[in-house]
């Protein structure tokens, strides 16, 4: 009995280190070929009647358009270095398994997620003002949509959790709250706000400009990279925190 749990423990272990290698992979991989898709910088822009949905001929690079037309390129790439990549790694971090700086002292830790976070937050930030001026330029309403909506949801989250964060860098400036219990709600806040970043990029792939760029069964493995990091920062997360202090009582 004895060498069977033995055995289940580290068929469990290999697993998590599996599924941890693969939200590595994802982490990665879904900005760089979101980059490859909206080729930032571009300087596409559409004027004149538009097909379908008001979509018209492209403008030249020298029309006056065309410096502000690749304004909307860089928003899914931001958004996707945001909460695919800079918060995926900010949270893989403190994997038992497979933390790319396990090896280090857990305060050096603290410190690269803190920086990871930030930065996340930035490009958000400057990703979430992309689009509203770009919005603005085309005459368009904005958090109109469930995209926008839990876009705008997920930026105001994410800076509410950093500033959290500075609790956990100076726990004296809660007197009443012990250490272990602001940990506690750290953690899980951030993983509602980074399950909250992952939908809104899940609803951006249902978008226009998503969805005829992107078909058949490429469309669905796209849709599986959030849902693949989702499921390995949920399971980190219970494991360290909310399975431990279920165990506790």
């Amino acid at each position: 009995m004895a060498l069977t749990a033995e055995s289940e423990s580290r068929l469990y272990r290999s697993l998590r280190v599996a599924a941890g290698a693969a939200a590595h992979l994802v982490a990665l991989g879904f900005p760089a070929a979101v980059a490859v898709l909206a080729r930032p910088g571009s300087s596409e822009c559409r004027r004149g009647r538009g097909r379908g949905r008001g979509e018209g001929r492209m403008c030249r690079r020298t029309s006056p358009c065309a410096s502000l037309a690749g304004l909307f390129s860089w928003h899914p790439l931001l958004m996707a270095l945001a909460f695919s990549f800079l918060m995926t790694e900010a949270l893989l971090i403190f994997s038992p398994e497979t933390s790319l700086l396990r090896s280090f002292s857990r305060k050096v830790r603290v410190r690269a997620h803190w920086a990871l976070q930030l930065v996340a937050l930035l490009c958000a930030l400057l990703g979430l003002g992309i689009i509203t001026y770009n919005k603005h330029l085309n005459g368009k309403g904005h958090f109109v949509t469930w995209h926008g909506l839990t876009g705008l949801l997920a930026v105001l989250y994410a800076g509410g959790q950093c500033a959290g964060g500075v609790l956990l860098l100076y726990p004296k400036l809660m007197k009443n709250w012990t250490l272990a219990k602001l940990k506690l709600y750290h953690a899980t806040s951030g993983l509602v706000g980074y399950l909250l970043g992952c939908a809104s990029l899940m609803l951006g792939m249902c978008s226009l400009w998503f969805t005829t760029t992107v078909t058949g069964a490429s469309w669905y493995l796209a849709m599986l990279c959030p849902v693949v990091t989702s499921l390995v920062i949920m399971n980190q997360v219970s494991n360290a925190y909310l399975y431990r202090k279920r165990s506790q009582h």
